[in-house]
């Protein structure tokens, strides 16, 4: 079986307040031509095929838009959508019946039956344009592992998340008689995994061992990590496939999707398409300068060079408050689109030498002590006396909450 493996598009995200738009229908441009060239049996999207969970009207059609057109360009294809920790599952799942006309299956949440867990809704059947049967995909979407269900009484709360991911995989074994692929879809973080550029501030997720995944897959697509990888463990073959376009800077990898031939029980052949972004994310320069510096190299960028640019700036005490204004003015009239100026503190040199402190010691200095410490070698300069008194107050309502407890 031979799969087309995507997710975290972010579809609606606004960079800087920049639109993004263009970019996103490019890239489900380029995805309809990879699947019309590759003719794969299914394509899985494993989560957050929007940014936002309230998507406005002109990117919900986007989305319609670019899955006909991906529908069209390869129709014997089967594709299957699940939720990511972006996506609103009940909003996903809205006009479901009417893209299985289409071939798509969208699994936005767990559904429950009299009590009962509907575990079929899970499990695709992927056949090709004769009706021969070519593997099993188990779709499962985005849910807190605190809020998989219960499936029977024996299993404790933190258990069910794995006691879920194997019944799924009972459940295919039994009807498996030909011994045919198992993709499982999941979009969650696995331990170990290279979190690189990637926002833990916005749907963080807890991290799970990759052996909760549980034992009967031939290849785990994941999604929410945005870093491509794969992950080694279990006896079986996971990978991230990355953001198809860059969300942040920091993603400084190349964004692809990745093509995988899976047989049973063999180790799937996986390569990458790259997606080629029409703005790429510049980063001027690699490494931060003063200001001034940073500003020549926005004034001599190309002008007819489309890009979103960060300026990358080496700072001593603080940066003028007409920085941005003069970043931005300096961009006017390019193709390239002025973001923000990453600030980057020049550390002061200090001839003392580093301080080796014991475990004594430190449990023997106050909380301030050591956050003064602290700051003087993380900024080369003594912490001042309002950040100190910040510090009390913080340390002072730290006790007053234990003295309650």
């Amino acid at each position: 079986m031979k799969i087309l493996h995507t997710s975290d598009w972010h579809l609606g995200h606004t960079l800087y307040n920049y639109d993004r738009s263009l970019e996103q229908q490019a890239f489900l441009k380029q995805l309809a031509r990879i699947a019309a060239e590759e003719k794969p049996d299914a394509m899985v999207v494993s989560g957050d095929i929007y940014h936002y969970s309230t998507p406005s009207a002109t990117t919900q059609k986007m989305y319609t838009d670019g899955m006909l057109e991906i529908h069209r360009a390869c129709p014997e294809m089967t594709i299957v959508v699940t939720a990511g920790n972006h996506d609103s599952s009940s909003k996903l799942e809205i006009d479901s019946n009417l893209w299985n006309h289409f071939g798509v299956r969208v699994v936005g949440n767990i559904e429950r039956n009299q009590e009962e867990v509907n575990l079929e809704k899970h499990i695709v059947e992927v056949k090709d344009k004769e009706g021969n049967l070519k593997g099993y995909i188990i779709a499962v979407p985005h849910v807190y592992p605190q809020n998989f269900p219960m499936l029977d009484t024996e299993t404790p709360r933190e258990e069910r998340q794995a006691r879920f991911f194997q019944a799924l995989q009972d459940e295919v074994e039994k009807m498996n008689v030909k011994r045919l692929p198992v993709v499982l879809m999941a979009h969650l973080s696995i331990e170990g995994s290279d979190r690189t550029g990637h926002d833990e501030t916005v749907g963080g997720i807890e991290y799970v061992p990759i052996s909760s995944m549980g034992e009967g897959y031939d290849y785990l697509a994941l999604g929410h990590i945005h870093c491509p990888q794969n992950i080694k463990g279990n006896g079986r073959h996971a990978r991230y496939c990355g953001t198809p376009l860059p969300v942040s800077f920091d993603e400084t990898y190349p964004h692809s999707v990745s093509i995988v031939e899976i047989r049973r029980e063999e180790e799937p052949q996986i390569r990458t398409v790259e997606i080629e972004n029409l703005l790429p994310f510049v980063t001027l320069p690699k490494e931060a300068v003063p200001f001034e510096e940073a500003l020549k190299l926005l004034e001599e960028y190309p002008d007819n060079k489309p890009a979103y640019i960060r300026l990358n700036v080496l700072i001593k005490d603080y940066l003028a408050p007409d920085c941005n204004e003069r970043a931005s003015n300096a961009a006017k009239g390019k193709s390239c689109k002025y973001c923000y100026i990453k600030s980057n503190r020049e550390k002061q040199a200090s001839s003392d030498k580093t301080r080796h402190i014991s475990i004594q010691e430190i449990q023997e200095m106050s909380p301030l002590e050591i956050a003064k410490l602290y700051y003087q070698e993380a900024e080369g300069e003594e912490m001042d006396e309002e950040l100190c008194e910040l510090m009390n107050v913080a340390v002072q309502k730290v006790k007053e909450k234990n003295n309650l407890r």
